[in-house]
């Protein structure tokens, strides 16, 4: 009977904890739901006192509508999020990833110090260095520029510091093996650690890929005309105008969010596989 009670308890304990899955799974996906169907609904549809779950038209010209707007160069400010994010999230894993691997492994008199500088850091507030960055990008005449946008993204202090914390760990049995077999620190890093890495390089990677792309005040205050526009100031420029669209509102934020679930898709695995093995999410 123990053993019964013990079966049917362990049962109803999981599908409870299915039941809660569900529940919570519902609930993030509705404001995608009201994304989507309000990105195909006409505007006088969605000023409509009556809620349709589904557009009662289907309106595809919010898409075509969209890019062709002359006001709202929305083509280019995805091309310049892409060119930005990318660029920014290979070079902090580039960048980020030798740091904290020479910080966590190649002896050398000041590493501490190094490493506490560079996490004293983060302690300072965005908007204490905001106006030094600020004069100093337009000292060098990058205002309305993608240099503007990307340089002073490339490194990050935060991921210095989650690389190296992540290399501390990393077993030094492997890195051993392969200094026997001749390969110096650079080419363990590359050969070794990095393919042995992919869930955490891939974690840090998706990171700061979202920040970059969801980026706001620095593209606002550097990006000066449309050609620098990024996708975020595209967005919010439907909100400052005179008219809004909303349905043309709801389209273009649907398509700002298409880049990044097609990261996360295709980097799913590795991603749930970083978080495990390393913790990102917190306890």
């Amino acid at each position: 009977m123990a053993i019964v009670r013990s079966k049917r308890q362990s049962r109803v304990a999981g599908w409870a904890r299915y039941s809660a899955l569900a529940v919570g799974a519902v609930l993030f996906l509705i404001p995608f739901y009201l994304l989507l169907r309000s990105a195909f609904m006409r505007e006088q549809d969605l000023g409509s006192p009556d809620f349709h779950w589904l557009p009662p038209q289907w309106e595809t010209a919010n898409l075509t509508g969209l890019f062709s707007n002359p006001a709202i160069p929305m083509a280019r400010s995805l091309v310049n999020s892409g060119l930005i994010s990318v660029t920014q999230t290979v070079a902090v894993l580039v960048i980020s990833g030798l740091a904290g691997y020479g910080l966590a492994r190649i002896p050398y008199r000041w590493s501490n110090a190094v490493f506490y500088f560079i996490t004293a850091t983060l302690l300072i507030p965005a908007a204490v260095t905001f106006v030094p960055s600020f004069v100093l990008v337009s000292t060098l005449g990058w205002i309305s520029t993608l240099r503007g946008l990307i340089i002073p993204g490339l490194f990050q202090a935060l991921a210095t510091f989650l690389f190296r914390q992540f290399f501390l760990g990393f077993p030094k049995e492997i890195e051993e093996a392969a200094f026997i077999d001749g390969l110096g620190y650079w080419g363990t890093f590359w050969k070794i650690v990095v393919p042995n890495s992919m869930g955490f390089v891939a974690a840090i990677g998706t990171i700061t890929f979202i920040g970059s792309w969801n980026a706001f005040l620095w593209p606002l205050v550097i990006g000066r005309d449309q050609e620098s526009w990024t996708v975020q100031i595209a967005l919010s420029t439907f909100l400052t105008a005179q008219s809004v669209q909303v349905s043309q509102l709801f389209m273009a934020a649907l398509v700002a969010i298409v880049p990044l679930l097609l990261m996360f898709l295709f980097l799913q695995r590795w991603i749930v596989e970083g978080v495990e093995r390393t913790g990102i999410a917190g306890d």
